[in-house]
């Protein structure tokens, strides 16, 4: 069974950036992404990237998310620019290990795996 392990979550002010890292060992992986939860919401996509290295992003972070992968490390990135108090979340990687579909990404039950969660908070 493989492993998710997210890192670089943090505390920053609105404006600030932050990177999340996402190693992924021993998993077969046709897709990767991003999830995240606020505070008395659902799971909420934010980012995929597919084996070519297609991106899709939800309206509400684009032009200030960045998703990545590094194959050779098998990492997961989510460089997060401008972030913005209503950015404030559990962050989730996932991992899909069959082809993907972009138009279904955003169901949660579409996702094969997914990461223990790390927690950013953007204050104002």
């Amino acid at each position: 069974q493989g492993q998710l392990v997210e890192s670089g979550g943090g505390s920053v002010q609105a404006g600030g950036s932050l990177r999340l890292a996402c190693a992924a060992s021993a998993f077969e992986t046709y897709c990767m992404g991003w999830f995240r939860q606020a505070p008395g919401k659902g799971r909420e996509k934010i980012a995929t990237i597919n084996l070519k290295g297609m991106t899709d992003y939800a309206d509400s972070v684009k032009g200030r998310f960045t998703v990545s992968q590094d194959n050779a490390k098998n990492t997961l990135y989510l460089q997060m620019d401008d972030l913005k108090p209503e950015d404030t979340a559990m962050y989730f990687c996932v991992i899909r290990a069959t082809y993907c579909a972009v138009s279904l990404s955003l169901r949660t039950n579409y996702w094969h795996y997914w990461g223990q969660g790390t927690q950013v908070t953007v204050s104002s």
